[in-house]
C-alpha cells in the first residue's frame, strides 16, 4: 500500500518563495487517484526510484479525493481515468471545480494516448501512459507539471492585477476631477491637491473632492469620503462629485446641495449600512467670508499670513444616509484673512498608528505636523504633511486607509 513518505529529517524552507525554487527546498505533496492496487504499486516503485523526492498518498476514487481536499491541498495529482465514481474527462473536469489551484497529471493506458492528448486540452497538465515511464522521465513530468501549473495561475493572477489596476484607473479619474476654474481665475485662487491610496492599493476607496468656479466667479470646493473600500464605495463617490458639480453648475443653493446629495446616495448605495462624510465650502468675489457645510467630516486646518496653524471644526450635521430625511446642515461662515489657506483632509490622512503600539495620530497630532512645516509653499506643505503621516505610520505597514487633502489659498 503507497502511504506518506516522511521528509527529510532537518530540512528547513528559505527565506524567499519563488516558485521556481520549489524543488530546491521541499518535497512536493502528490496524491494518487488510482483504484487498481497493481498500478498503484508501479507509481509506489516510481517515487522510490526518482531522483525528485515527494510525499505520496494514495486513494482509489473520486470521493476519496475530493475529501482530502477539503482538508489540504497536495502539489500534484495523479489521476487514472477510470475510476468506479468518475471517467474520462469527466474526473479532470471535477478536479478543476474542486482544487483548481492543483497541478493534473492524467495516467491512461498504452492505447490511449489521444485521451491523454485531450485531457491536456482540458486542463490538465500532463499525461504519463502506465508502465512506459522511467522514474527520471516521471519525477521531471510531476516537477514541470507543478511549475506549469504555478505558471499558469501566476499569468491569470496578473491579468486580473492589470484589469483591476485599469478599472482603478478609471474611478479616480471619476473621483479626482480637474478643477473647474474660469480663464484667468488661477491668479485668485490656488489649488494644490493629492490622493494617496492605502497601503492595499488592491481595494480602491471612496475618497473624492471637486472644485467649481461659477460664472460669477464664487469658488466652491468639496471633499469627501464613502465608507467602506472596493469598487462599489468608489462608483458612489464618483456619482456623489459628479452630482456635487452638476448642482453647483445649477445654482442650487449650498443649503439644498447636501439634502440632494443623500437622496442620491441612498438611492446609489449597494448596502443600508453605506455612509458618507463631506465638507463643502463656498467663496463669493472679493469676499473674505468663507461659507461652510459639514455632513460628519473631520475639521480643517487654517493657514494664516503669519504662519500659524489652527484646526477648525464648524458646527456640522450628520453623515449622509446615516439617518435618510431627518438631518440638518448647518451652514456656518467663517472669516479668513487674505494670504490665508483652507487644507481640507480625509480621517485616513490621521487615522494611522503611530510607531509600534496602538496610539493613533489623530486630529491634535496632524496639528502638530503641520505647524512643523507651516513655513513650506502649498505643494511642498502638502507633499511633507503626507509623506510625515506616513512615516509614522511605517512601522505598522504604513496608512491603512486612502487619503485625500486639498489645499485651497485666496489672494
Amino acid at each position: 500500500m503507497v502511504t506518506s513518505q516522511p521528509s527529510a529529517a532537518g530540512s528547513t524552507s528559505p527565506a524567499h518563495s519563488d516558485p521556481g525554487e520549489l524543488w530546491h527546498w521541499r518535497e512536493p505533496s502528490v496524491l494518487l487517484v488510482e483504484d487498481d492496487p497493481g498500478d498503484a504499486l508501479l507509481v509506489e516503485e516510481l517515487v522510490a526510484d526518482s531522483a525528485l523526492k515527494m510525499r505520496l498518498r494514495w486513494v482509489r476514487s473520486m470521493a476519496d479525493a475530493r475529501a482530502v481536499l477539503a482538508h489540504e491541498t497536495p502539489d500534484c495529482v495523479l489521476l487514472d481515468l477510470h475510476l468506479p465514481d468518475a471517467s474520462g474527462l469527466e474526473a479532470v473536469s471535477q478536479f478543476q471545480l474542486h482544487a483548481d489551484q492543483v497541478a493534473v497529471v492524467v495516467l491512461t493506458g498504452l492505447a490511449e494516448e489521444e485521451t491523454g492528448l485531450s485531457a491536456v486540452a482540458a486542463g490538465a497538465q500532463d499525461y504519463l501512459v502506465k508502465g512506459r515511464v522511467e522514474p527520471d522521465l516521471f519525477g521531471r513530468a510531476v516537477r514541470y507539471a507543478i511549475q506549469r501549473k504555478q505558471a499558469e495561475q501566476a499569468a491569470v493572477a496578473l491579468q486580473a492585477s492589470q484589469m483591476q489596476a485599469q478599472e482603478n484607473a478609471r474611478l479616480e479619474r471619476g473621483l479626482l476631477p480637474r478643477p473647474l476654474l474660469r480663464r484667468g481665475a488661477g491668479d485668485a485662487v490656488q489649488i494644490v491637491a493629492r490622493y494617496r491610496p492605502g497601503r492595499s492599493q488592491a481595494l480602491l476607496g471612496g475618497d473624492f473632492y471637486d472644485i467649481v468656479q461659477d460664472a460669477e466667479g464664487t469658488v466652491s470646493a468639496l471633499i469627501g469620503d464613502v465608507s467602506g473600500h472596493g469598487p462599489d464605495e468608489a462608483a458612489l463617490g464618483v456619482a456623489l462629485r459628479i452630482a456635487w458639480r452638476t448642482l453647483v453648475l445649477s445654482g442650487v443653493p449650498a443649503a439644498e446641495q447636501v439634502a440632494r446629495l443623500e437622496e442620491i446616495l441612498v438611492a446609489e448605495r449597494a448596502r443600508t449600512e453605506v455612509f458618507a462624510t463631506l465638507t463643502s465650502l463656498t467663496l463669493a468675489p472679493d469676499e473674505r467670508r468663507v461659507r461652510i457645510t459639514r455632513a460628519g467630516h473631520p475639521g480643517m486646518l487654517l493657514r494664516t499670513p503669519d504662519q500659524e496653524v489652527n484646526w477648525i471644526e464648524v458646527p456640522a450635521g450628520p453623515a449622509l444616509g446615516v439617518i435618510p430625511g431627518q438631518a440638518h446642515w448647518p451652514i456656518q461662515e467663517l472669516d479668513v484673512p487674505a494670504g490665508a489657506a483652507m487644507v481640507l483632509v480625509t480621517d485616513g490622512l490621521f487615522e494611522g498608528y503611530v510607531g509600534r503600539g496602538r496610539d493613533r495620530l489623530g486630529e491634535q497630532g496632524l496639528l502638530r505636523l503641520a505647524r512643523e512645516v507651516t513655513g513650506l509653499p502649498p505643494e511642498a506643505f502638502v507633499d511633507r504633511l503626507i509623506e510625515r503621516a506616513e512615516q509614522l505610520a511605517e512601522s505598522q505597514g504604513g496608512l491603512d486607509d486612502d487619503v485625500a487633502v486639498l489645499h485651497l489659498s485666496w489672494n
